[in-house]
């Protein structure tokens, strides 16, 4: 019996084959990833062919993924290449392991495998422009000008005329500005005057004046 065709050992090669393609995402290079992904793929493929489970149909459906993801790297298409390149290679791993339900499975689990994997080595490899695009690294820092809200501490104690009914959330007018207010759980009748009377972050407190 041909020792590829044991379901075990095709899972992994698939996952051989999908890290190969994590690692190249990540690193945009041409290291020993992608050269064990081609060893892998060659052997998958190169069985199922030979064994007559697959035509060259599906092989070109796998290459055209890869030439997909290399045209990512190369030239980046904010992941958009690269998105279709990982669902033809899926779809011709699919048609090669019979189309069925069983090779669904087989695909999950060694996409699965391939992303435990990848997770537990990402932090060790350099960063290419595409994974730039598809990590999002840019944090909303004070420093850099983001606030979450406006502080309202200055509001505390000071007076103003309800605009809206406060049932118990609404407005009111406070210093001539509109200010969203909250009242202490009691509804409060529009041109009622209030105190504000705590300031929780942007969630502005206020009483019956």
């Amino acid at each position: 019996m041909d020792f590829v065709s044991i379901p075990v050992l095709q899972t992994l090669l698939l996952a051989i084959m999908f890290l190969a393609v994590f690692v190249e995402i990540k690193t945009g290079g041409m290291g020993a990833g992608i050269l064990l992904g081609l060893v892998a793929a060659g052997v998958f493929w190169g069985s199922q062919y030979v064994k007559g489970l697959v035509d060259l149909y599906q092989i070109a459906i796998f290459l055209a993924g890869i030439l997909c993801i290399i045209v990512e790297m190369l030239l980046p298409t904010v992941g958009l290449l690269a998105g279709v390149g990982v669902a033809a290679m899926l779809y011709s791993v699919v048609l090669a392991l019979g189309g069925d339900i069983n090779a669904l499975y087989a695909m999950l689990i060694a996409f699965t495998a391939a992303i435990v994997l990848f997770a537990l080595i990402v932090k060790r490899l350099p960063s290419s422009r595409l994974w730039s695009h598809v990590v999002l690294k840019d944090q909303s820092r004070t420093n850099r000008g983001y606030v979450s809200s406006t502080p309202k501490d200055n509001l505390l104690g000071k007076t103003g005329e309800v605009l809206s009914e406060l049932r118990p959330a609404g407005s009111a007018l406070i210093d001539g500005v509109p200010v969203d207010v909250v009242s202490e759980g009691v509804f409060v009748a529009k041109g009622t005057a209030v105190r504000v009377v705590a300031v929780e972050g942007s969630r502005v407190v206020v009483r019956k004046s």
